[in-house]
């Protein structure tokens, strides 16, 4: 079975007080993984040290950043580079999220020099794609998305390919309480698989976990991760909620 994942994006919340308190409670309360489960915290790039001491090598638990820079070091002022992550034990980082591509202007080739380095130095890239309202209205998402994919992952080798994780996301559906239904993030999801075995071979999209984000809860995390296609869930505001984000990892095939 391909990796199932339940991560966590706590995007720019919390104290580090609130943070740690939260991870703890997780971690206390969280159902020993199976061998293909696993949980990734994103947490804010302060906390980063915190989390990789509180999580200790708890077995298939991960701490991510939520974003890194496109050059190892230099003159970069308030950016945050791999080999940072590598000094500190963060394993995994997001990368192409919708709010970095909408305010600040993160764009194909540069996040695929953000893949290329990750790779590069053992950071698995949770590379995000997803469609805006007008574009899901117009009908056009599934080109929009392979876009996304053909531009900043599809000139990767297949075995880099495999070692990244794609999380869809509609943006219309972030942090708005509205979610896709199981059918139509199934039916999507299974489009983004079909892509990456046209473009590499049916093994490799077999082995890629394909996570789904956009207002993830607890309600809905069963019927989601019962699909498919669907391999667990980038998860935002439900994530900030100790026995929500409970509940999700309970929801893992």
């Amino acid at each position: 079975m391909r990796t199932q994942i339940a991560a966590a994006n706590w995007k720019m919340n919390l104290t580090l007080q609130q943070g740690e308190a939260l991870l703890k409670g997780i971690l206390s309360k969280a159902k020993t993984l199976n061998e293909h489960q696993q949980i990734v915290f994103a947490v804010p790039a302060p906390y980063l040290q915190a989390a990789v001491n509180i999580i200790n090598g708890t077995k298939n638990v991960f701490v991510s950043a939520q974003n890194i820079y496109n050059k190892k070091s230099g003159a970069y002022t308030g950016e945050i580079s791999v080999e940072m992550l590598n000094s500190i034990g963060v394993t995994h980082t997001i990368i192409g999220h919708s709010e970095r591509r909408e305010y600040f202007n993160e764009h194909y080739k540069f996040l695929a020099e953000k893949v290329d380095i990750a790779l590069e130095n053992n950071i698995t890239p949770v590379f995000c794609c997803g469609e805006p309202l007008g574009i899901r209205e117009a009908g056009t998402q599934n080109a929009f998305v392979a876009k996304q994919l053909e531009e900043s992952v599809f000139h990767l080798s297949k075995n880099e390919i495999k070692k990244v994780v794609i999380a869809y996301e509609p943006i219309w559906a972030i942090g708005t309480g509205k979610t896709a239904t199981s059918q139509q993030a199934q039916d999507i999801q299974h489009h983004l698989r079909s892509l990456i075995a046209k473009h590499y071979d049916e093994e490799t999209a077999n082995e890629i976990s394909i996570l789904y984000g956009g207002s993830v809860k607890a309600a809905n995390a069963n019927e989601l991760f019962s699909q498919p296609d669907i391999d667990g869930g980038l998860v935002g505001g439900a994530s900030l909620m100790e026995d929500e984000f409970v509940k999700i990892i309970e929801a893992l095939k």
